[in-house]
C-alpha cells in the first residue's frame, strides 16, 4: 500500500517533459537576451542528467527473484561478510521455510560478501518463542549455506532442524 507509483516510466516521462520545458525556455532566454539565460541551461543540463539516472535506475533496480512458496522474514543481523539471520513467524512449516531461505540466500547476493572459515555465507532462520510471559526463546530453524559468487543460489545446501521445529506451538 503505497503512496508512490513504482513504475519509473511515470517517473521517466515527467522528467524528460520538465527537461524539454527547461530546454524551450534556455532557447527563449537565448533568443529573447533575458539575463538569466545561462542559469536555464543549467537548470536544463541538470534535468537532463536527472532524466537519465532515472533511466539507469529503472533498467536494473528491481530485478528480484521470487521463489514459490517463499514466507516473509525480516533480516535481524547480517555481518555484511558471512553471517545473515532472518526471522520467520513461530507459525511456519519446514516448507516455507525451506523456500524462505532460499529467498532470503538470493536477496543477500551483491557482490562484495565473503564466506566464512569454510568460504560460504550462512543464512540461519530463527523464530521467537514466549514459553512464558517475560520470557523469550530464539529457536533456529535451519540454515542455508551458499558460496558468495553463486547469485542465484543454484548450489545452495540447506538444512533444517527438526528438533527446532517439534518445539513450535501447534496451531
Amino acid at each position: 500500500m503505497g503512496f508512490l507509483p513504482t513504475d519509473f516510466a511515470i517517473y521517466i516521462k515527467g522528467a524528460a517533459i520538465l527537461t524539454a520545458v527547461a530546454l524551450v525556455l534556455a532557447i527563449a532566454g537565448f533568443l529573447f537576451q533575458w539575463g538569466f539565460r545561462f542559469r536555464l541551461v543549467g537548470v536544463t543540463a541538470f534535468m537532463g542528467v536527472i532524466t537519465l539516472s532515472i533511466l539507469g535506475l529503472s533498467l536494473g533496480l528491481f530485478q528480484r527473484t521470487e521463489i514459490p512458496g517463499a514466507g516473509r522474514y525480516a533480516l535481524v543481523f547480517d555481518n555484511a561478510s558471512s553471517n545473515v539471520v532472518i526471522v520467520v513467524p513461530d507459525d511456519v512449516t519446514p516448507e516455507v521455510t525451506q523456500a524462505t531461505l532460499r529467498q532470503a540466500a538470493i536477496d543477500v547476493s551483491p557482490y562484495g560478501r565473503l564466506g566464512g572459515n569454510d568460504g560460504k555465507i550462512h543464512v540461519r532462520a530463527r523464530t521467537v518463542l514466549h514459553p512464558e510471559p517475560g520470557l523469550t526463546k530464539p529457536l533456529f530453524l535451519g540454515e542455508a549455506r551458499k558460496l558468495p559468487g553463486d547469485v542465484r543460489a543454484e548450489r545452495l545446501e540447506i538444512d533444517l532442524y527438526d528438533e527446532s521445529f517439534q518445539q513450535l506451538p501447534q496451531g
